[in-house]
């Protein structure tokens, strides 16, 4: 199989749409996949405006570029969180501080992204969902089962809206697993699965870097959710516990080297892509390998670069005979 190797374009948002694609195209990619915010999609206009589609896709051809999937993640998180004023970070002028106007802005949103998608011609939208309970991670003060199950009933009456809609465009969710997110590691993602009957409109933008610095393997969550794998984000990270930093952050920002992980280039750190790379071709995975630039220790041109060349070299396909198969009379 040839997967495509996309870029995120979430840290480059920055930079207007056409001059990201035009950079991403110069370094060879593939792709990219599109995020909601800066100007690089206003889905509002995506979901309604046939011109403006139009002129997304103008620029992608322009630059050799397809897209796969859409990312909305800051409007997915103002879904399922407790306000706080950081969600104001995501929210437009009108409704910051108001967390009900805040939510309801983000559905909304959201049913607009599936829309956006389907015109696209996408048939994923990676994304967060939030989480009323993140707060409960650690269990003092003491967190009853009750709260916990209140959490996840919470998500499934606020999102089944939502992926009502995404059915009705023909679009699958894929949840990135990651902290402050209901789903935040292995047995937290088979509770949220759980919480909607495996509704098959939810499945996993699956990111090794977050679950490997809190000790889940990365490969293994991929064995056993295989059917819900809907996305790839390539991305590492280095964990590096030096008997002063654990693995919490110690509200040390990114970046800093006291830290007990940081994200870093692809190939740089601990995760075992060609693990990865293993259990995709058993899963039968043939959609994009994203690459999501973050580590804030290096200029991005050359991390999206250094990464773009890394992926292509590690992934493979699978093999079509057994390797003893000569030996056969």
């Amino acid at each position: 199989m040839s997967r495509p190797i996309t870029l995120v374009s979430g840290q480059w948002a920055d930079l207007p749409f056409g001059e990201f694609c035009a950079k991403a195209g110069s370094m060879g990619f593939d792709g990219v996949e599109i995020a909601c915010w800066g100007d690089h999609m206003d889905v509002r206009a995506a979901a309604t405006d046939q011109a403006y589609i139009a002129d997304r896709k103008r620029i992608l051809e322009g630059n050799g570029l397809g897209c796969w999937a859409l990312s909305a993640h800051l409007a997915g998180q103002c879904i399922g969180d407790r306000w706080d004023p950081r969600l104001d970070n995501f929210a437009p002028p009108s409704v910051k501080g108001n967390p009900e106007a805040i939510v309801a802005w983000a559905t909304e949103e959201m049913k607009l992204t599936a829309r956006a998608a389907k015109n696209m011609g996408c048939r994923v939208v990676t994304c967060f969902m939030g989480s009323p309970i993140w707060g409960y991670w650690y269990s003092f003060p003491q967190t009853g089962e009750d709260l916990v199950a209140k959490g996840y009933a919470e998500i499934v009456r606020r999102w089944s809206p939502i992926f009502d809609e995404f059915d009705a465009c023909g679009v699958r969710f894929a949840l990135e697993v990651h902290p402050a997110e209901i789903a935040f590691d292995y047995y937290t993602a088979k509770r949220l699965l759980e919480a909607f009957d495996y509704r098959p409109t939810l499945g996993f933008n699956f990111d090794p870097s977050h679950l490997l610095w809190q000790g889940v393997k990365p490969d293994l969550f991929i064995r056993d959710f295989a059917d819900r794998i809907y996305h790839v984000h390539m991305k590492d990270v280095a964990v590096r516990p030096d008997g002063r930093a654990g693995i919490l952050g110690s509200h040390l920002p990114f970046g800093d080297l006291r830290r007990g992980w940081n994200f870093v280039s692809i190939g740089r750190g601990d995760v075992d892509f060609d693990a990865i790379i293993r259990e995709l071709n058993v899963a039968g995975y043939a959609g994009p390998l994203s690459v999501e630039w973050e580590d804030a220790g290096m200029h991005r041109e050359r991390g999206a670069s250094e990464s773009l060349e890394y992926v292509r070299r590690i992934d493979f396909d699978t093999s079509d005979r057994a390797f003893d198969a000569a030996m056969e009379r």
